[in-house]
């Protein structure tokens, strides 16, 4: 696949590579079968991670960190535990519902994109290497910028600062790169502030 305007395309992951209707089903679920005691702390969870995305400070060492450490807060509990839930349940037993449910039109698509000598990466506002891993496709981005993990933002979207990281590490401007995302309040309202282009999945 050609583009001969972008020399970058930036991904967004969760929505964006997998469909995510029948994993938050699946995943649904398993915390009904398994995890209902812990629906409280994943919606707390939630929540405040739309509280940080509407707030234009800046979270060292990253937002991630900073939501963990606010709920944990919020619900009386050891921030440690806490984390260990959420990795538990938002990012580690989701996979196998990640894989089967993954955007395969999307992945050739990008796959085509690189094998023509385009760059990609990869820009999430959640830990991101699990995720790829179980997608199969941890090798196909020239860099990743992921929520709590290193190198991440400090500001999630729609702030564009993980999109600016990315075509900075790339070593293109932002007219030069496409964000592809699933969401317009968020990946959209980013490219725009960066200065890029938006394409919507």
């Amino acid at each position: 696949m050609t583009d001969s305007k972008h020399k970058a395309w930036l991904f967004d992951l969760d929505g964006t590579l997998y469909s995510p209707t029948p994993v938050k089903l699946f995943m649904a679920g398993e915390l009904l079968l398994g995890g209902l005691g812990q629906l409280g702390s994943i919606r707390a969870f939630r929540e405040e991670h739309e509280a940080l995305r509407s707030s234009a400070e800046v979270w060292s060492p990253s937002p991630y960190q900073e939501q963990i450490s606010r709920t944990a807060t919020k619900l009386n509990r050891d921030p440690d535990e806490l984390a260990s839930t959420i990795k538990k349940w938002m990012q580690d037993r989701p996979r196998k519902w990640i894989r089967l449910f993954a955007r395969k039109n999307i992945i050739r698509e990008l796959r085509a994109y690189r094998q023509a000598g385009g760059k990609t990466a990869l820009v999430s506002d959640y830990p991101a290497s699990g995720k790829l891993k179980a997608l199969g496709i941890e090798s196909d981005f020239d860099a990743v910028i992921s929520n709590g993990e290193p190198g991440g933002p400090q500001r999630l979207k729609p702030y564009p600062d993980g999109y600016l990281a990315a075509a900075e590490t790339l070593g293109f401007q932002p007219q030069e790169c496409l964000v592809i995302g699933d969401r317009e309040d968020a990946d959209g309202l980013a490219a725009k502030s960066a200065g890029m282009d938006f394409r919507l999945v």
